[in-house]
């Protein structure tokens, strides 16, 4: 069965009471009960539901793994996983750009309780093998990263950490399981923001978590039900409406990116472009070899001041300023004032994340309307600035 079809017939029998092709919702928090502990499977929505398990086994088949839970955001699934495996003492090795929400809970949240946590550039396998001991229990990355799609070979990682009795998570919210495969790469677990591409409508916060072996993955669903982190009926619901269009979404963000990224490349305001697809990115040959595209997402960064990236951000036509990324609508963020900004600015700079790196998530409006959205927006820049040096000049 193709991805696609997966997407849409996998675990999505027709209702077997009244035919309906569209899976129902169990907006139910409880179950009738046959005798005192004997059900059918379900007793209490928290610990499982009909809608939120037809949920989990279709991503778990996206991402070729065995087992899945499903949480009510991406970053109450990062914290299962932490809290599962990242005791006091133990230490956790991420990429130097690692996601602003991750950095926060590391440093606020598990830091404090004798974690210890360690930066390096995943780019140098030399440095990743020096840096993980036999105290890391975890090697987490992103790939491609957030905000600079960097990317990082996943099976060299997952070699060296494995060697030395670690487990390996990746974050695939970027690329989705339609561009990339980190199970097949040598990862244990794969980690999902479900509110991005997977729903792709901008109308849920979700999140998941997905693993191949039984004993790795049940500490994980453990945490589900015991600290009752879940999801609505409903958004999982709306979750597998999205995930019907998935391919077709992925497809139509990726040759939107292209031309995004090449428009940017092009101009003069423009500094550097981040996007894999670009033949100069530093991980293109990776990604070329790991994924089956490049992904949907692009950053950029401007040549010029804060207070320019903030009026570009700002004046947008169909970029709309906000956090979160991968729906139907075209999103623009300026990392360093929204996703990042729990990250000490010294700690961005020295990262390579200045001030003016912007973050866009091209969404499936015209490919045209959307590039010369941007670049509209560049050129008046230019014009500003032109103006504003005959104004210094006294002209």
């Amino acid at each position: 069965m193709d991805f696609a079809t997966k997407t849409i017939h996998f675990n999505q029998p027709a209702d077997p009471v009244t035919g309906a092709v569209v899976s129902p919702i169990y907006q139910t928090t409880t179950f009738q009960q046959e005798g005192p502990g004997v059900n059918k499977g379900f007793d209490y929505s928290r610990t499982n539901n009909p809608t939120r398990k037809r949920l989990e086994g279709v991503l778990a088949e996206l991402e070729g793994g065995s087992y899945c839970s499903v949480f009510g955001s991406g970053l109450a699934a990062e914290h299962a996983i932490l809290q599962a495996y990242l005791k006091p003492g133990q230490e956790i090795v991420v990429p130097q750009d690692v996601y602003g929400g991750t950095f926060r809970m590391l440093h606020k949240v598990f830091e404090p309780i004798g974690c210890v946590v360690k930066n390096v550039d995943f780019a140098d396998l030399s440095a990743v093998e020096r840096t993980i001991t036999e105290k890391t229990s975890l090697v987490w990355l992103e790939s491609p990263t957030n905000p600079r799609l960097l990317v990082y070979d996943i099976r060299a990682i997952a070699k060296i950490a494995h060697a030395k009795g670690a487990l390996v998570v990746v974050d695939n919210t970027f690329a989705t399981p339609y561009f990339q495969r980190p199970f097949d790469l040598g990862a244990d677990l794969v980690l999902h923001s479900v509110t991005k591409y997977l729903a792709g409508h901008s109308d849920l916060i979700q999140g998941a978590v997905i693993g191949k072996d039984a004993a790795v993955f049940e500490p994980v669903g453990f945490l589900l039900n015991a600290l009752g982190g879940v999801p609505s009926a409903f958004d999982c619901w709306l979750t597998l409406r999205g995930l019907k269009t998935l391919e077709l979404r992925m497809e139509r963000h990726a040759q939107t990116a292209v031309r995004v990224a090449e428009a940017l490349a092009a101009h003069p305001r423009v500094k550097q472009v981040y996007f894999p697809g670009l033949p100069d990115h530093p991980g293109h040959a990776i990604a070329r070899a790991q994924m089956t595209g490049f992904g949907g997402m692009v950053s950029f960064e401007l040549d010029g001041t804060l207070e320019e990236a903030e009026q570009f951000v700002k004046s947008r036509k169909y970029f709309a300023l906000g956090e979160s990324l991968g729906g139907v609508r075209a999103l623009v963020c300026l990392p360093c004032k929204m996703t990042h900004a729990s990250i000490p600015a010294e700690t961005r700079h020295a990262l390579g994340l200045s001030d003016t790196l912007i973050r866009l998530s091209p969404g499936i409006e015209s490919t045209r309307d959307l590039v010369q959205d941007l670049i509209e927006g560049l050129d008046a820049l230019g014009e500003k600035k032109a103006n504003d040096e005959l104004v210094a000049a006294g002209l």
